[in-house]
């Protein structure tokens, strides 16, 4: 399944998340999304995030100040 690239860089709490729902919700069940941020916030904010919603969370990184999250979206319910 290819992955879809979500670029928030230089968007602050709460919008990368907001973003990043917004653009899951578009995306068929097992849908890959890879989300850019520079907010430092944003490195708990997406597991938490993941956590509440069912998504998952495949891998978090950092490099020079930039955050890479890979997410996955949850199956919806039988």
């Amino acid at each position: 399944m290819e992955e879809n690239l979500l670029d928030v860089r230089g968007l602050i709490c709460p919008l990368p998340v907001l973003k990043a729902n917004k653009a899951l919700r578009g995306l068929p069940a097992g849908g890959r999304l890879v989300v850019l941020a520079t907010d430092p916030a944003s490195a708990r904010d997406f597991p938490a995030y993941c956590a509440e919603t069912g998504h998952l969370l495949l891998a978090s990184s950092e490099a020079e100040g930039v955050f890479r999250f890979e997410l996955q979206r949850r199956a919806e319910p039988a």
